[in-house]
């Protein structure tokens, strides 16, 4: 599966901090300090509807983790899986009278176009659950023959119990493992499971669903944590620097996909540090498709709406904050946007170094791009209020936000 087109990064002077940001894990900050190559793993849509704001707002703050690094001079491996077979895909398939894969073909396509239009620079591994079963069958295979999983009438379990680190990313006691399993495609409630909250790792063909060849599984399809495991082990590998998605996947998808990947591999962490998006919301509740309150990306963009502006919609909220979106956010950000490209087009300014850094620090700072806007911000109150004399600082002011804020002037 490809990704999307790359848009260019301006080279910047100088060099940008090490990324302070908060891990869920260990409920604080962490600085992040990879190694020449950072590796990122963020988890990717289920294409039934996509792309809206929710959506938008999570892979814009890895985005940023991406820009911090990069102006750090180190290369990113980034790594995206789109879960392009799974329950509610099926389900909308069902529903609306579509063929399964070309649903899943069609909002794969428009998510792309959707990420092109915001200038999110694209994974070097784009990857579909289906395209991945071929390497998700061995670690079934394997956490079966280990112990670490078992058969039941058909289906293959993880035992969670077999990783002792199991609930270390979430931190949550069992009832609201639970409560959240059940509301999050788990089946706590299934009889005959060693514990309730052991995830699917395979499950066994279904009549008029999907399936293939699972070896000695036999036919059936996978479950949703094996498949990014099986994937960021094949191009990341353990103790990785960054998995990433919103909020909502902390459990349980990715304290099931770290017990799997310990379980699997006798190491931990799977992740140096767990990072969690915010929801967005819209009149009062979380966008979520279930409830089909939902803003799209390409319906704000067809109504003529610059991706730019969008994208400074977006930034304007800290990237862990739950908000929630209005004609008020979108329409703050169309007139920021205007602010910028006026000061901006000025052919000289105020000085422009001391920005850059503010900048810097504000996104080194767990990615803190409010504080970052408001430096702009200032900058280009100054620039109409005084003017200045730097022949060079537009042209700065013009790289640093496109670089590190992924807007482009």
């Amino acid at each position: 599966m490809h990704a999307w087109p790359a848009s260019e990064v301006p080279a910047l002077p100088g060099q940008g901090r090490d990324l302070r940001i908060h891990d869920t894990a260990t409920g604080g900050r962490v600085t992040l300090a990879p190694g020449p190559v950072a590796r990122l793993y963020v988890c990717g849509i289920t294409p039934y509807d996509a792309t809206h704001m929710g959506h938008a707002a999570t892979y814009n703050a890895f985005d940023l983790v991406q820009r911090v690094w990069l102006d750090t001079k180190r290369q990113v491996h980034y790594v995206q899986n789109v879960t392009d077979v799974d329950d509610p895909l099926l389900e909308r398939a069902v529903a609306t009278g579509d063929d399964w894969t070309a649903l899943a073909e069609r909002e794969t396509a428009l998510f792309r176009e959707d990420m092109t239009a915001l200038r999110m620079l694209p994974p070097q591994h784009y990857i579909g659950a289906v395209e991945a079963i071929p390497g998700i069958v061995p670690l079934v295979e394997r956490l079966r023959d280990s112990g670490a999983a078992y058969e039941l009438e058909g289906d293959i379990y993880f035992s969670v119990e077999s990783d002792p680190h199991f609930g270390g990313v979430s931190n949550l006691d069992a009832e609201a493992m639970r409560l959240l399993s059940a509301e999050r495609g788990g089946d706590p409630e299934r009889p005959g499971k060693k514990n309730p909250l052991d995830p699917m790792l395979w499950m066994a063909a279904r009549d008029g669903e999907p399936s293939w060849d699972g070896g000695s599984l036999g036919r059936g399809r996978p479950g949703w944590h094996i498949e990014c495991v099986a994937i960021a082990l094949d191009h990341l590998g353990m103790g990785f620097d960054v998995q990433g998605g919103g909020s909502d996947l902390a459990f349980p998808h990715h304290e099931m996909g770290a017990s799997h990947a310990q379980a699997l591999t006798g190491e931990h962490p799977f992740a140096k540090a767990y990072v969690h998006a915010g929801m967005v919301a819209l009149d009062g509740e979380k966008m979520s498709k279930s409830k089909g309150n939902l803003v799209f990306v390409s319906k704000v963009r067809r109504a003529g709406t610059d991706p730019a502006a969008i994208r400074l919609a977006l930034l304007a909220h800290h990237y862990r904050a739950d908000w929630e979106w209005t004609d008020q956010v979108l329409q703050d950000a169309v007139d920021r946007l205007a602010r910028w490209r006026a000061a901006v087009s000025r052919p000289d300014g105020p000085p422009a170094e001391a920005l850059l850094e503010e900048l810097r620090e504000a996104l080194a700072d767990d990615l803190d791009s409010p504080a970052a806007l408001a430096a702009v911000d200032r900058w280009a109150a100054k620039q109409q209020a005084e003017g200045g004399t730097d022949e060079g600082a537009p042209g700065l002011v013009s790289r640093a936000v496109d670089a590190l804020l992924g807007v482009a002037l």
